[in-house]
């Protein structure tokens, strides 16, 4: 199983970036997808989820109406569209994957990407 996540880079503050994660080796459309990311010198922390079929979505506060989520089951890949970003969103950007719907906000997951790093400046 691999989780690709792409995307990220170096951004003004109130600009916008999106983030891909593209996944194989998997049953795709079984696997409840999420996005946490980790800030330099800080723990890791639970973005966005989304359901299988995309239809049910959980946002942190701390994003809830600047960043959205997708998933596009025929391609194998979820979205993190970001938009009015700060610089306190400056951090690494994980995807990661599992089959339940629930406690979304540890860490048990079953697969996890290799992180894309955001950078906003001020």
């Amino acid at each position: 199983v691999q989780l690709q996540a792409s995307g990220g880079g170096l951004v003004q503050a109130g600009g916008s970036l999106r983030l891909s994660c593209a996944a194989s080796g998997l049953t795709f459309s079984r696997y409840v997808m999420v996005w946490f990311r980790q800030a330099p010198g800080k723990e890791r922390e639970f973005v966005v989820a989304i359901n299988w079929s995309g239809v049910v979505t959980y946002y942190a506060d701390s994003v809830k109406g600047r960043f959205t989520i997708s998933r596009d089951n025929a391609k194998n890949t979820v979205y993190l569209q970001m938009n009015s970003l700060k610089p306190d969103d400056t951090a690494v950007y994980y995807c990661a994957a599992k089959e339940a719907w629930g406690r979304l906000e540890t860490s048990e997951y079953d697969y996890w990407g290799q992180g894309t790093l955001v950078t906003v400046s001020s």
